[in-house]
């Protein structure tokens, strides 16, 4: 079974193989060590393919990663000043709580639906303390930018439903911080779950599963998100903890586990690979209900990724037994 097909039982408790695993590289970590990482990709085809005999880092690299400024089509103004890491919006267009009725969606239908599609987008046109004075003091133009957000997404929504052949949509959108939810629990359920549950409707309706990527410490308010439709989620094992993972999800939702990156740059082989032992071993089952994703930055030295990857490849294997 390739991996696609292997995540589908994942994502159904319909008994996989082996576990579905999948592993990136950031592009500052490609540009750092091309050679070295270059060497490793070709080693695990099962993870990359031919990507190492074909990849070329301007090819390869989206724009946004790249150094420099650039604005969307909701206005806001992404900067970037570390080549090979993702941008982050500097500039707000919607400074007053006035402005936001005449807010007009954009004309773009290109059915891309970008990583903070919702949640952050809200906080990336109005600017982080802004976005918190709304949704506490809870003013009409809250909602009122909400559903404009909500009413384009929903539009790309189809589209890009029309565009994927495949069984699986995927969304990304950081819905939390460190330690918890920004908004509250309460109050992402009562504006943030509906837009998220339209959403994912409109997925299943046309037949395909949910994957929703979301980083920060969202394990309160998973159970909502697999009400609201999520099929799996790809949490984040630091901000949230393999216990409170193990209580909220296993056996009840299907979870993408992402391994612990702020660890990796100070891991030893030894420890990289006694981490990922302990993660598959709390959460496995033989049902299903878990998958495994394993990203490397920039700050991960070639030796790290080299046995972070050999350790993905012998616990994707894991079935219960001691290995």
């Amino acid at each position: 079974m390739n991996y696609q097909e292997l995540l589908i039982r994942a994502m159904t408790y319909k008994n996989p193989e082996t576990i579905p695993a999948r592993a990136s590289l950031l592009p500052a970590l490609w540009k750092k060590y091309p050679d070295e990482i270059r060497a490793i990709v070709s080693g695990y085809p099962q993870f990359f393919g031919d990507l190492g005999k074909k990849y070329d880092y301007d090819t390869f690299t989206p724009e946004t990663y790249h150094e420099g400024s650039h604005i969307d089509e909701w206005g806001c103004v992404w900067s970037n000043i570390q080549e090979g890491m993702e941008s982050i919006v500097t500039g707000h267009p919607i400074k007053t709580r006035e402005e936001i009725n005449a807010v007009k969606i954009p004309d773009s239908r290109t059915g891309r639906m970008y990583h903070g599609f919702m949640y952050l987008r809200y906080l990336d046109l109005r600017g982080f303390e802004q976005a918190m004075l709304d949704f506490a003091e809870e003013p009409p133009e809250l909602q009122i930018l909400i559903d404009k957000i909500l009413q384009f997404n929903l539009i790309q929504t189809e589209i890009a439903i029309s565009k994927n052949p495949g069984p699986i949509q995927s969304f990304g959108d950081d819905l939390g911080m460190q330690k918890g939810i920004a908004i509250g629990p309460q109050k992402w359920v009562k504006y943030m779950k509906p837009c998220f549950a339209a959403i994912f409707k409109k997925c299943h309706d046309a037949g395909k599963l949910v994957y929703m990527h979301t980083d920060g410490c969202i394990w309160e308010i998973m159970p909502d998100l697999k009400e609201a439709g999520a099929d799996m989620i790809n949490p984040q094992y630091r901000a949230n903890g393999l216990e409170n993972l193990v209580k909220t999800c296993r056996g009840k939702i299907p979870i993408s586990l992402d391994f612990d990156r702020q660890f990796m740059p100070f891991a030893t082989a030894a420890s990289i690979t006694e981490h990922i032992r302990e993660c598959v071993e709390a959460l496995y089952m033989p049902e299903g209900g878990l998958a495994l994703s394993l990203e490397l930055g920039m700050d991960v030295n070639p030796d790290i990724a080299e046995a972070a990857l050999a350790a993905l490849e012998k616990y994707r294997h894991y079935n219960g037994r001691t290995m």
